[in-house]
């Protein structure tokens, strides 16, 4: 008789706080980008915080972050992240150097975020933030079947076919019952430096009106500001600027609506807990 194989169902990771995945439907929406300004936001909002690079497929944390060092495996087998701008962070693309693209199954996949989230040495967290690869899929599975999500943020661009991607989102992370904290609406407006004439290159509002038709909250917009991609381009993301740097104030704002979301969270569902 063949015996049903249940996964063990998934379990906290020893002294960090919240877990909580960043996703969106599509690709080319800048979801890396707000991950990693919010992740360096948030540590100098004064919390401790990690990052998982989990877009398998297209890493561009390191780049982002210009943190290129392979991690250093320590003696009892756990991996020592890389620190770069105040945060912990980890990636594939520490593992595999290069342009090399990497062709990966599902079981693979499964390991590796495990692994990720299991192996290395995160220390006392605050935060975990988990970039997720575009898209709905494996990799959410393998994250919400490993260890309990704090919840969710789902990053869009204005446009309609970014927000009708985004909905997949939201609707695949309830599948998964994984609480949303929010929608970021990315790429929202476009500043003309010389005219100072706002300009909506892909129709502002849109991932507001969505979040609002999806009784989910909203995090925030990001305006489209070069300072934004060359900061990512360059190593040095906007966030590390500071709260006070004009193009870095929205993420902090998201990061800071981030927090408390996350902490109402956790708390309610230590609450449903007590219940049961």
């Amino acid at each position: 008789m063949a015996h049903s194989h249940t996964p063990p169902p998934p379990t906290p990771l020893p002294g960090v706080a919240h877990i909580v995945a960043i996703g969106s439907g599509k690709g080319g929406v800048g979801k890396t980008t707000v991950a990693v300004n919010t992740a360096i936001a948030l540590s100098k909002l004064g919390y401790k915080v990690g990052l998982i690079d989990a877009d398998i497929y297209g890493p561009n944390v390191p780049l982002m972050l210009g943190s290129s060092d392979q991690p250093k495996v320590l003696p009892d087998n756990q991996i020592e992240p890389n620190e770069a701008h105040g945060i912990k962070v980890i990636s594939v693309g520490f593992l595999s150097p290069g342009d090399k693209p990497l062709v990966m199954r599902g079981p693979m996949l499964h390991q590796i975020i495990r692994q990720f989230l299991q192996q290395v040495k995160w220390g006392e967290l605050d935060f975990l933030i988990v970039d997720l690869p575009p898209g709905t899929g494996d990799v959410v599975i393998s994250l919400v079947q490993t260890v309990p999500l704090t919840g969710a943020v789902v990053v869009s661009t204005p446009s309609d076919v970014a927000l009708q991607d985004a909905r997949k989102a939201v609707e695949m992370f309830r599948q998964v019952n994984t609480p949303i904290l929010g929608v970021v609406e990315n790429m929202s407006q476009f500043v003309c430096p010389h005219c100072h004439q706002a300009i909506d290159i892909f129709s502002k509002g849109g991932a507001e009106r969505t979040a609002k038709q999806f009784h989910v909250p909203f995090l925030g917009s990001i305006d489209l500001v070069s300072a934004i991609r060359e900061g990512g381009d360059t190593g040095e993301p906007v966030a590390a600027a500071g709260p006070e740097a004009p193009e870095a104030a929205q993420f902090y704002t998201v990061a800071r609506d981030l927090a408390t979301n996350a902490k109402a969270q956790a708390s309610k569902a230590e609450n449903v807990f007590e219940i049961n």
